[in-house]
């Protein structure tokens, strides 16, 4: 007859299968990216509904390239600008005085064509996270 309060989306096999998942994921297409005129990928806005492992809830935004998947210069990108490793003026983004290009698409293919300077970025974006992958040779004292 139709759903008038709650979510209408239900997840089929009944109550078992939202108990016994671990971790549960609301994926939705945000944008489209297009080449030209050709659709070469999306923008997924990926929500967490339950998550036994960490703190669900959580919500993050990527790019999916047909045919590749996930996009880890996009992610460089936005980490990037986060952490204010990369500067965006407008629609330009700059690391130090290297200029990517205009728009994120060129920021895109200019790490895919450069991968030291991706990489280069990376490794900073990780020791500014503190997730750097460097293994501590220090016995923790208790």
């Amino acid at each position: 007859i139709g759903i008038f309060f709650g979510n209408p989306e239900t997840t089929p096999g009944g109550r078992a299968l939202k108990f016994y998942s671990t971790i549960r994921m609301d994926i939705r297409r945000k944008a489209t990216i297009k080449k030209d005129e050709d659709n070469i990928g999306i923008t997924a806005k990926v929500k967490v509904v339950k998550n036994k492992l960490a703190p669900p809830f959580k919500e993050t935004l990527f790019d999916i390239i047909f045919g590749k998947g996930i996009s880890k210069e996009g992610d460089i990108i936005d980490l990037g600008i986060k952490y204010n490793i990369l500067q965006k003026s407008g629609v330009w983004i700059s690391y130090n005085d290297i200029k990517f290009g205009q728009g994120r698409e060129n920021c895109k293919t200019y790490l895919q064509e450069h991968p030291e300077i991706a990489k280069e970025i990376e490794n900073k974006i990780l020791t500014t996270a503190g997730l750097d992958k460097r293994i501590s040779k220090e016995v923790p004292k208790k």
